[in-house]
């Protein structure tokens, strides 16, 4: 059975190993032609995984319809700002029915759409089955075999019961959850919490304050998860508290790390020059704050975070306008 992941970056590549380790037959789509070769020659993707090894049966290629080609199962870990163009550009090579997983974790700026949704819109006609996998899960610690949960969104039970079987291995756990939309916001505001974790750390608040923003950072996750159909109990799974509390406090959370260097005084720009990966959590800030004035709903945390990135507020007067917020019951 053959299994396509399209995307090479760190989290794309730490699916495939998972799936290759296990003896499927999993096939990488790489943009670079030097990551490709990485993989296929060294058994490594040095670029967005330095000093991991890879499984030696793990293919790639920078040709998406070789890697497409009778694929039972595709994995999506583009950025989710490019997916729906992506998806639109290659629409011809996916096949109908075909059952999608999505890694991607964000929401969309401008249409305020689900990871979900996109690949509904752009795949329209060809009816896919989808699914989301989110959880707390550093990708090098992934194939490094250490012990990892995630939840894997899907409403439609068959498909559930196939990709959760699929990736289950003794060190990768799936959990299936019917609230697709839930987890789908859940890993994707919690990139902003760690963002506001980061500029916290970074400005030496201390474990007080960042306990009490991920505590906040929950409450406000599952009010727009109310908001947005999604069941509350949702985010006090992997999806939202187990992956909330992963990107706020790990070191190798990068968008705790954007945070961290905001607060210590780089610039965004600064910031994100330096990075390979891409921070999901930096344009998911600004979807998730104009998706918050159009709802009418109360995000104190990402207005803050909103400011600070985006509208050169000083992140110390960030934490002191939180802090000093009317008094409320909790």
């Amino acid at each position: 059975m053959k299994i396509s992941i399209l995307g090479a970056g760190s989290w794309g590549t730490a699916l495939a190993n998972v799936l290759a380790c296990k003896g499927e037959d999993a096939w990488l789509w790489a943009r670079r032609a030097e990551i490709a070769a990485d993989v296929n020659e060294r058994s490594a993707n040095s670029r967005y995984l330095p000093g991991q090894v890879l499984s030696p049966r793990l293919r790639a290629d920078t040709d998406l319809s070789l890697v497409l080609a009778g694929a039972s199962c595709v994995v999506l870990a583009v950025p989710c700002q490019n997916l729906a163009l992506f998806l639109r550009e290659h629409r011809d090579h996916f096949s109908a029915g075909t059952g999608i997983v999505c890694a991607s974790k964000g929401v969309e700026l401008g249409t305020f759409r689900t990871m979900g949704q996109v690949v509904d819109d752009e795949l329209a006609g060809l009816a896919p089955r989808y699914a989301v996998l989110s959880g707390p899960s550093f990708a090098s610690e992934v194939v490094a075999n250490m012990p990892t949960a995630v939840s894997l969104g899907c409403a439609d039970p068959e498909l559930a019961d196939f990709v959760q079987g699929l990736f289950s291995t003794q060190s990768f756990r799936v959990y299936v959850n019917s609230d697709v939309v839930g987890v789908e916001l859940g890993g994707a505001v919690k990139n902003i919490m760690a963002i506001a974790s980061g500029i916290s750390d970074g400005l030496g608040f201390g474990e007080n304050a960042r306990a009490a923003l991920i505590t906040r950072g929950l409450s406000e996750m599952s009010r727009l998860g109310a908001a947005m159909g999604a069941r509350p109990s949702t985010f006090m799974g992997l999806s939202g508290m187990g992956d909330l509390v992963l990107t706020c406090t790990g070191d190798l959370s990068r968008n705790r790390r954007v945070g961290l260097a905001i607060g210590r005084g780089q610039t965004l720009e600064q910031v994100l020059a330096g990075m390979h990966n891409v921070a999901e959590g930096v344009k998911t800030t600004q979807a998730v704050h104009e998706l918050g004035i159009k709802q009418g709903l109360d995000l104190p945390i990402t207005g803050q975070v909103h400011g600070v990135l985006f509208e050169n507020k000083n992140p110390a007067e960030a934490v002191r306008e939180l802090m000093t917020r009317p008094l409320r019951e909790e």
